[in-house]
């Protein structure tokens, strides 16, 4: 059932949901995580193409999209692939996401061009990022776990917040006892955690 070393789901969703205990931090984390992924896809869709591939061009409502295989295909390849590989159920909910956020932001990008482009992803981090940190801040009371494991959260927040949506309204598990297990591994990390600040 569980997984190991880097493809420990288990291990992964207690990590960060011991960062995540708080409902209206879980709730601003819903709100702010994916739109990150999505204007960092924004930013990125104006690297250049890798090794001359041809663009994918097609017609969407109307407007011409332009898809580009670069650095912003190659991140939404490699998160949906890695969730994927955690969980097929969710990962491949989570796998068409992705590809929605590289679809939409290419079509977005197209729109926008790159002058105002990076003007809307700078007002959309600053908001969610600061979004986040009052949720830590205000409401968790407890860093943010990229202080602790920069790569691990930023990787796992989309997941991490589709799982959550997931099993709150559906009570969906990856294998049964997977939510079990989790909170007791997030128990045990909030009162060491605790043990340690007083």
């Amino acid at each position: 059932m569980g997984k190991i070393g880097l493809f420990d789901l288990e291990n992964h969703f207690a990590f960060y949901g011991a960062y995540h205990s708080n409902p209206i931090n879980i709730a601003f984390h819903m709100l702010f995580v994916w739109p990150i992924f999505f204007s960092a896809l924004l930013i990125l869709y104006f690297i250049p193409p890798f090794f001359d591939l041809p663009n994918f061009e097609f017609s969407l409502w109307g407007n011409h999209v332009i898809l580009v295989w670069n650095v912003g295909f190659l991140v939404a390849l490699i998160y949906s692939v890695f969730y994927a590989s955690l969980d097929l159920k969710a990962g491949s909910l989570a796998t068409l996401l992705c590809a929605i956020c590289w679809v939409g932001s290419s079509f977005v990008a197209n729109q926008l061009g790159l002058p105002l482009a990076w003007k809307v992803v700078l007002v959309i981090q600053v908001v969610c990022w600061t979004g986040q940190f009052i949720g830590h801040g205000v409401f968790e009371k407890r860093a943010p776990a990229l202080l602790d494991n920069l790569v691990q959260a930023l990787v796992m927040a989309p997941f991490f917040v589709l799982l959550e949506a997931l099993q709150t309204l559906f009570g969906y598990e990856p294998y049964p006892g997977f939510h079990s297990a989790v909170q007791a591994k997030i128990e045990a990390n909030i009162n060491e955690w605790q043990k340690l600040i007083s």
